[in-house]
């Protein structure tokens, strides 16, 4: 890989670029993107590092890799528009929806192609970076892309039936852990604690105890028996959480998800 391009600059594609940049996985001279609103591009551009384009065209001509980030309603227009500027170029699909499969009926040139699901976090690089196990990048091409999201996060194979349920809880799982990191800032205000202080101290919480998951593997129950003593506060605070039906809440939030 020699020029990583974006195609779009949204949340997902900042986020992207700045861990890239960041970590010094991608030299910031070889990041280039291309967004319609060349106002907020050069804004974004200045702010991050990256080269900004006046167009896909001029994009796809700099970058022998592209990154279709753009919202998932525009893709096929981009991919007209492009028609044979594509052809050789590894694309990389961000886009949720637009999976192996669907490029396949939409695809015309000579492309080799990779799905991969990211999530936020990619821009503290702690995200979580999906990849389709079907796609038609060279081996050793894959290798450099892997390499390169493993920069902001892990990266993790699965097969194309399972996209799907990943992307679901690894997506849209921050907007469910920020709601959880806010509801218990409210409870500590409630008692008490500044809000600043109440978000800083849960969501160190929170990141203490996954790193403690990852890091040690153990079952996500034991670590909660750990924490609970006989007759304590915490498995009251548990017993709690049951009785309002906190983890057929959680479980039913992925259900209204995949179930749509």
């Amino acid at each position: 890989m020699k020029n990583l391009g974006f195609i779009g600059m949204g949340n997902m594609a900042q986020a992207l670029a700045a861990g890239f940049i960041e970590a010094n996985a991608i030299h910031k001279e070889n990041v280039f993107a291309f967004a319609p609103n060349q106002e907020k591009l050069a804004k974004n551009a200045a702010r991050i590092g990256f080269t900004p384009m006046a167009s896909a065209t001029e994009l796809a001509a700099k970058c022998d890799t592209l990154v279709m980030a753009c919202k998932p309603y525009q893709i096929e227009d981009v991919l007209t528009k492009l028609g044979t500027a594509l052809d050789g170029k590894n694309l990389i699909s961000i886009a949720a929806g637009w999976d192996f499969a669907k490029y396949q009926t939409v695809l015309q040139t000579n492309t080799p192609l990779q799905f991969i699901m990211p999530n936020t976090p990619a821009m503290v690089g702690e995200g979580v970076l999906l990849f389709e196990e079907k796609n038609t990048l060279p081996p050793a091409e894959r290798e450099q892309v892997k390499e390169l999201f493993a920069a902001v996060g892990l990266v993790q194979e699965l097969p194309s039936s399972l996209m799907g349920i990943g992307g679901t809880v690894t997506g849209c799982g921050p907007a469910f852990v920020d709601l959880f990191i806010e509801a218990y800032g409210d409870a500590a205000v409630k008692y008490g604690l500044k809000r600043e202080d109440a978000y800083r101290l849960i969501s160190q919480m929170v990141l203490g105890s996954a790193k403690l998951q990852l890091t040690t593997a153990t079952h996500p129950g034991v670590l909660k028996d750990n924490v609970c003593s006989p007759a304590g506060t915490t498995i009251r605070g548990v017993t709690a959480l049951e009785e309002h039906g906190f983890r057929n809440a959680c479980i039913k939030s992925v259900d209204a998800i995949m179930n749509k």
